[in-house]
C-alpha cells in the first residue's frame, strides 16, 4: 500500500449490555471499516456481554480517516440485525505517536481525550505508555441503537518501510 504510516491493531475486548435483537439474547460480532478495509470479530454466541478479545488490524495511510465500528446480530435465515455503530478518531494518537517517546515508566498517561458530540467515547480516554509502546482505551457508547458499549485498545505497529 503507498503511503502507508503503519498498522493500526485494534484490541476488541468486550461488548456491555448490548442491545437484545433475537427472543432472550443477541448473537454479536463487530465490523470495523476504514476507507476501503474492513475487518470483522468472530461470532459470540446467545450473549449480550460478549468478550471477544481479539485483535483486529488496519493499515493506516490517512490518519485523519475516521474509524467506523458496527454491532451486529447474527441470523442464520435473514439479514443480521444491526445493534449499533461508534466512531473515533486516531488523530489524537497519531500525534503522541510522533513525539516519539521512550523510556518511560509503564503506566505513565501521555494525554487523555474528552468525549464530546463528536466522538462515541463513553468516558475519558487515556493515551498511555505501556509495557514500552503507545496505547489507547476506549469505551465506545454505540449508536442508533437503545443501549451497549464496546471496549477497545489501540496499539501502533511500525512498519519498516514506513
Amino acid at each position: 500500500m503507498e503511503n502507508m504510516m503503519g498498522l493500526l491493531r485494534i484490541h476488541i475486548q468486550r461488548g456491555v449490555k448490548l442491545a437484545v435483537r433475537d427472543m432472550r439474547s443477541s448473537d454479536p460480532y463487530v465490523v470495523i471499516k476504514m476507507g476501503k478495509q474492513k475487518v470483522k470479530t468472530k461470532v459470540v454466541k446467545k450473549n449480550v456481554n460478549p468478550e471477544w478479545n481479539e485483535d483486529l488490524t488496519l493499515s493506516v495511510a490517512d490518519p485523519n480517516l475516521p474509524i467506523r465500528l458496527y454491532v451486529y446480530d447474527r441470523d442464520t435465515f435473514s439479514f443480521d440485525d444491526k445493534m449499533g455503530d461508534a466512531e473515533f478518531e486516531i488523530a489524537t494518537f497519531i500525534k503522541v505517536l510522533k513525539m516519539r517517546l521512550e523510556g518511560l515508566p509503564d503506566g505513565t498517561i501521555i494525554t487523555k481525550v474528552q468525549p464530546n458530540r463528536q466522538n462515541c467515547l463513553a468516558e475519558e480516554s487515556y493515551i498511555v505508555w505501556s509495557k514500552g509502546q503507545l496505547v489507547q482505551n476506549m469505551v465506545l457508547r454505540l449508536r442508533n441503537v437503545e443501549c451497549g458499549e464496546v471496549e477497545l485498545q489501540l496499539q501502533w505497529i511500525d512498519v519498516p518501510t514506513s
